[in-house]
């Protein structure tokens, strides 16, 4: 079992990973999309939308941050262990209620406006329910560790998730987590392997390209160099 969720998993879902965006790209184009319902009521989504997307922004940061900066550099720049757990309990936490909130709120929307709810597919309901359970999960993990400097994942699972890279899972890393943080790690890679087949997907084409495109020069037309406009024939004159 322990080669299994720590040495197999990872990888298959990486393969779902990328075998499904590559599927969408080539083969669903057109449903690769938000599927926005904006249209239907807009004014809880001005709310739910923000909270929810800058949320999980800070999560996912949080944990590019502990799972990949060893802490011997954090060691580096001064930053004690004490300092980390601190800055990781608090802001971990309070970007896991924002999202949540905002998770909350995307939900009670669905279920309380009738045309919202009729857009919402099984597919939403089964992302909904792995995504908040992440979150939720995560947070119960740190929580439920709190005394101390905590529990130091940077020493375990941490390392754990870069040797995946190197494709020599050090799974032995992982026999002494906390129950809590397994589960945590369990639901993320199941998170991972839905993205590219929920609504998630769309996060892989943000119009980043946008921030870096030339810029659009608009030029002013001189209405006396033009001359007057010529008269109206035909149908037109019936509309002046």
């Amino acid at each position: 079992m322990t080669t299994l969720l720590w040495g197999v998993l990872p990888y298959v879902t990486f393969a779902l990973l990328v075998v499904g965006l590559f599927w969408r790209h080539r083969y669903d184009r057109f449903g690769w999309t938000t599927r926005s319902s904006q249209v239907h009521e807009s004014r809880l989504l001005n709310i739910a939308s923000p909270a929810f997307h800058y949320g999980i922004l800070f999560v996912l940061a949080g944990h590019v941050v502990g799972l990949f900066v060893p802490e011997s550099w954090t060691d580096a720049v001064g930053v004690s262990e004490h300092t980390y757990h601190l800055f990781s309990l608090y802001g971990g936490t309070a970007a896991g209620l924002l999202t949540v909130a905002g998770i909350a709120l995307l939900v009670y929307r669905r279920r309380t406006n009738a045309p919202v709810f009729r857009a919402t597919t099984v597919n939403d309901k089964i992302m909904y329910v792995v995504l908040l359970a992440a979150i939720v999960m995560g947070m119960a993990a740190k929580l439920a560790h709190t005394s101390g400097d905590g529990y130091d994942y940077r020493r375990s699972i941490a390392p754990w998730a870069r040797s995946l890279f190197t494709l020599r899972p050090d799974i032995d890393l992982m026999a002494g987590v906390p129950v809590l943080y397994g589960i945590h790690a369990v639901i993320g890679m199941v998170l991972i392997a839905l993205v590219p087949y929920t609504r998630l997907g769309h996060m892989f084409s943000a119009p980043v390209q946008y921030l870096f495109r030339p810029y659009v020069v608009y030029r002013s037309r001189d209405l006396e160099q033009l001359g007057p406009r010529p008269e109206r024939r035909g149908w037109e004159k019936a509309g002046s």
